[in-house]
């Protein structure tokens, strides 16, 4: 039952080069592994972590990249409901602001790459971020919105919560 399992709190960190490619990590551990991400991870809860400052973290940590809460853009705020009956998870999501220049190559998390946006398509993601998050993110790219996904049965649920930026329009659930 959905209501018994764990809440877990992360971050996902969308940063661009100056082609307008997008960083990826092809994951090599739980969760999602052998799937596509953005750089990202788990807010240290115990240390009272804010998710910026995970961000910052992650961001460091995964691409050697020095950035601070200036350069980040909150874009939206995920919350997924029994996620592969596994846990439930609240996510942040940030862009850098300003391109990056990162180098691909091997990780502890997978291996990071660059990929054309339009060849998201083309690459294994979780089912959540290919229906839901990735259309969302690139909607609202430097904006901001809300929204829940209920992982519970086998056709994904969703609704935008808090949209913001597009005037006269209104939230509905896929």
């Amino acid at each position: 039952m959905s209501d018994l399992l764990p809440y877990k709190i992360a971050v996902l960190c969308y940063l661009f080069d100056e082609a307008g490619r997008l960083l990826l990590l092809h994951r090599v551990r739980p969760p999602n592994q052998d799937l596509y991400s953005p750089v990202g991870g788990k807010l240290e809860q115990s240390l009272g972590e804010s998710p910026t400052t995970c961000a910052v973290r992650e961001i460091h940590e995964e691409t050697g990249l020095t950035v601070t809460a200036q350069d980040l853009h909150l874009t939206g705020i995920v919350s997924e409901c029994a996620y592969e009956d596994s846990c439930h998870w609240l996510m942040y999501l940030y862009e850098v602001t300003h391109p990056v220049v990162v180098e691909p190559g091997a990780i502890d998390e997978g291996r990071l790459e660059w990929h054309e946006p339009d060849a998201l398509s083309g690459l294994s993601i979780p089912q959540t971020d290919r229906e839901v998050i990735w259309p969302l993110f690139w909607r609202y790219r430097k904006r901001f919105f809300m929204a829940h996904i209920d992982c519970n049965t086998n056709s994904l649920r969703w609704r935008i919560e808090q949209p913001a930026g597009d005037a006269g329009s209104s939230a509905s659930a896929v």
